[in-house]
């Protein structure tokens, strides 16, 4: 097992864990009751972590966990509306201007 994502929200850890779950990726909360200890405790020895099951999952989790990186399949940059020649954030699967949809991915 290897450490792939740390918090002192519960609520992130959670949800990062959600991710990885619905990816097929094994994971294992540790450290979720610590946060009462942290008067006692180092801080950084509180932090809900979130574990994969087999260290082979690891590095994929983590690029998962980026939450500023793209999702696979997404578009890298801004794209440019064919009908109103808007430009739209890659996030966007309709031109914001005009309602068109985006041009579809390649691969």
């Amino acid at each position: 097992m290897r450490r792939v994502f740390s918090s002192f929200d519960l609520v992130a850890v959670h949800h990062a864990r959600n991710v990885l779950e619905s990816n097929g990726i094994g994971s294992v909360v540790r450290n979720e009751f610590l946060s009462s200890g942290a008067g006692e405790l180092p801080p950084a020895d509180c932090q809900i972590e979130l574990w994969v099951l087999h260290d082979a999952d690891a590095a994929h989790a983590e690029a998962m966990l980026r939450f500023d990186a793209p999702p696979a399949g997404a578009r890298e940059h801004p794209w440019r509306c064919a009908r109103c020649g808007e430009v739209s954030e890659r996030q966007f699967t309709h031109c914001w201007s005009c309602g068109a949809p985006a041009p579809a991915l390649t691969a």
